[in-house]
């Protein structure tokens, strides 16, 4: 069982950066690919970036390939989004998430945090 806690949302600029962390409890953390994941409203979930157990392993959306980078510090129990050159279209609820293996598709991920709300202004 694992419990994903999210924070580091807020409002920034067009062009400005964010860093979005995920706490887990519990001691298997180490055991788990972590995914993070965005809702735009009245979009679906899409996929943001994954990374394996290790942290050797990093996948990113097209979208954000470049600008935004997933990070893990398996001794503190978190994950990290840092997010660069945010535009408006980055504007969504952004989701992190515990799975087997480093993945986009969502089924991949048996364990969700709550959000956290990430709107970039113009």
């Amino acid at each position: 069982q694992v419990q994903l806690v999210e924070s580091g949302g807020g409002l920034v600029q067009a062009g400005g950066s964010l860093r979005l962390s995920c706490a887990a409890s519990g001691r298997t953390f180490v055991r788990y690919a972590m995914g993070w994941f965005r809702q735009a409203p009245g979009k679906e979930r899409e996929f943001v970036a994954a990374i394996g157990w290790s942290g050797g392993v990093t996948y990113y959306a097209d979208s954000v390939k470049g600008r935004f980078t997933i990070s893990r510090d398996n001794a503190k129990n978190t994950v990290y989004l840092q997010m660069n050159s945010l535009n408006v279209g980055d504007t969504a609820v952004y989701y992190c998430a515990a799975g087997n293996y480093p993945r986009a598709g969502e089924d991949a991920y048996g364990y969700w945090g709550q959000g956290t709300q990430v709107t970039v202004s113009s």
